[in-house]
């Protein structure tokens, strides 16, 4: 099970402003301290930590953030309608279009994703993959 992941980021200003347009909207909550931004699922009583934990933060060798060439994270949305609409919202918070909102060939007939970079380059997919929805014709 994956506990958390973290990308680096030299402008974290800019990064609360991206991520913080779609976060909050699959519950995740925001803390911020010296060592950059947590964002977190709530704890439910009686269970242990909702997972993954998501950071970002300045690099630890003090040299600039970078993206993964071929890394990618993936978010997933309640529904395709959410992804159209936070897809918009990072957009509108410093991000970079990688692939509008749609059906694509190679994935299943339910999953609709788009595409996004942050302000530091790093790509994300927001997604839906709800059987009940109506999928890719063909």
């Amino acid at each position: 099970m994956i506990a958390y992941v973290t990308v680096g980021a030299d402008d974290i200003a800019r990064a609360k402003r991206f991520y913080s347009a779609f976060l909050p909207a699959l519950d995740y909550g925001l803390k911020e301290g010296p060592e950059g931004l947590s964002y977190a699922l709530p704890e439910q009583p009686g269970q242990s930590a909702a997972l993954p934990d998501f950071y970002v933060k300045p690099t630890f060798d003090g040299h600039p953030a970078s993206a993964g060439n071929g890394a990618m994270i993936a978010f997933e949305v309640r529904c395709q309608k959410q992804v159209r609409t936070l897809h918009s919202a990072a957009l509108a918070a410093g991000g970079f279009d990688e692939g509008q909102p749609g059906f694509r060939d190679s994935y299943g007939p339910h999953f609709y994703v788009g595409y996004l970079r942050d302000p530091q380059g790093n790509k994300i997919a927001l997604f839906s993959n709800d059987p009940i929805e109506p999928g890719r014709e063909g």
